[in-house]
């Protein structure tokens, strides 16, 4: 499998996409002036505490108080309660927080739509092989690393550095397998630094405000996706491929070699038509090799991706076409998860399929398709009206909500009122102002193709009001009125 990773930076926009073979997979975007906030660790205030929602609201000095909810709150143990240093308290949020108290944050999710960024009093610190956690004490390893002996050697290594430093709980993380204990050491020394930093920080400050921000982007990338298993990396800014290059020699030495500044003409994303694939995620429908396609629907609740047969007829029958219009949606379902970043509730509705072994392969390949997946997924069960309900992890905008903004002409509901629809409520208005007010005459001011339709097809009808009422109506285009916005002034 032939993997690429393209990084286009700009003063303003920094972008990575990650291709295999050939093939857009993910695509990642992060502007100068709405960087991402999750891993920012904040000092943050108690500004209301709900007891009926178990949650508080916490002014870390950003636009919008930031969510806090009970769950999230960890409590050292008592005496003897057990070798884990930190627990999910599951009491009252009255008891675990007052307002005007100061608590140490951090972001882990974004704020998204309307909503504020939700926190976690829970830290975490997480470098090239390890994420460190203060407070806690437990060792935990990657499942991803299968090794019994592997994971073993790996515990065994952090437990013997840890009285060193801090008390704190350590993840080693899936790139660390193999790595020497040197290595594993002097992450954790970089970690204590951190923590130190962060501690000096809350100390001297004592106000809101931040305390520790993540990494940007490229290095962000390097330290959490980029393993030896990618063929080459393109970097287009020199000055990113330097400061790149000598991460990698540092902490991967086996990639370093593939690492590549691109000095060409032909923009990067154009290499492999990147530029086209991310319009093509922002549109709703998703057309499949076969003539099949998807509707990919995202509201704030939930997302829904519809799968039909369209233009796809299949050789044999029925049944064996559908089974193949499913099949081939699910890898294209997979594929557009990660592009355009979908989290939350996500309902599949495939094409219904009465043979249950076609049922099981498909929910087979979603799962195993799934498993490449960097945001953790839950899926179940294909229902008796073939609908898969599962679960994304979202921690950040999707790609959507990154690059696109609602139209404000129809608000966000993808629909306009129809010509039709607003003669009619124009009709309604007029009535309602005749009775209310004492006038001359009317004026209606509207778009050109609703006064179009009242000239023309509703001409009658403007008569007949105008008779009904006794007052002359006059009619007026704008050109700068949208569809569905109109006017009636007193004359």
């Amino acid at each position: 499998m032939s993997e690429e990773l393209l990084i286009n930076v700009t003063p303003q926009e920094t972008r990575v996409a990650f291709i295999e073979n050939g093939m857009l997979q993910e695509v990642h975007v992060e502007r100068a002036r709405r960087r991402g906030l999750v891993g920012n660790v904040y000092y943050g205030r108690v500004s209301r505490v709900l007891p009926g929602m178990q949650a508080a609201f916490l002014d870390i000095g950003l636009e919008r108080t930031a969510f806090l909810h009970a769950s999230d709150i960890v409590q050292p143990h008592e005496e003897g309660g057990g070798n884990d240093a930190v627990r999910h308290n599951g009491g009252n949020i009255t008891e675990l927080l007052r307002e005007g108290e100061m608590v140490l944050v951090q972001v882990v999710k974004d704020p998204i739509g309307t909503k504020g960024a939700r926190l976690t009093t829970q830290i975490s610190i997480p470098s090239r092989y390890l994420v460190y956690m203060p407070g806690a004490e437990h060792i935990g390893v990657s499942q991803k690393i299968e090794d019994e002996a592997e994971r073993q050697r790996l515990k065994d290594c952090v437990r013997r550095f840890m009285g060193e430093f801090d008390p704190g709980g350590y993840i080693v993380r899936t790139v660390a397998e193999g790595v020497s204990e040197e290595a594993i050491h002097a992450d954790m020394r970089f970690l204590q630094k951190l923590w130190d930093a962060i501690k000096e920080k809350m100390k001297n400050n004592g106000d809101v405000g931040l305390m520790h921000e993540d990494l940007p982007l490229v290095m962000r990338t390097m330290r959490d996706l980029v393993g030896t298993e990618f063929e080459r990396v393109r970097i287009d800014s020199r000055e990113t491929y330097q400061k790149v290059h000598r991460f990698a020699e540092k902490f991967i030495p086996d990639l370093a070699e593939r690492i590549e500044y691109y000095p060409g003409e032909r923009p990067i994303f154009d290499l492999y038509g990147v530029e086209d694939e991310i319009q093509k995620a922002l549109e709703r429908k998703v057309q499949l090799k076969s003539g099949g396609y998807l509707i990919i629907d995202q509201t704030e609740a939930m997302t829904t991706i519809d799968v039909n047969t369209g233009a796809f007829v299949g050789h044999r029958n029925l049944e064996e076409t559908i089974f193949k219009t499913n099949l081939e949606a699910t890898q294209a379902i997979i594929r557009q998860l990660r592009l355009r970043n979908l989290g939350g509730i996500i309902i599949i509705d495939f094409i219904d399929m009465f043979d249950p072994e076609h049922r099981r392969q498909v929910l087979r390949a979603l799962e195993k398709g799934l498993e490449k997946d960097h945001c953790k997924t839950q899926i179940s069960e294909v229902s008796s009206l073939g609908l898969v309900q599962m679960t994304r992890k979202r921690t950040r905008e999707s790609l959507e909500q990154v690059l696109c903004e609602p139209c404000p002409t129809c608000g966000g509901r993808g629909t306009l009122k129809t010509a039709e629809t607003v003669c009619y409520e124009i009709f309604r208005e007029i009535l309602r102002e005749a009775r209310q007010y004492d006038a001359e005459r009317l004026l209606v001011l509207a778009s050109p193709e609703v006064v179009d339709l009242l000239v023309d097809e509703e001409s009658t009808s403007v008569a007949e009001l105008q008779e009904f009422i006794g007052k002359e109506i006059q009619l007026q285009a704008e050109a700068q009125y949208t569809q569905e916005q109109y006017d009636v002034v007193l004359l």
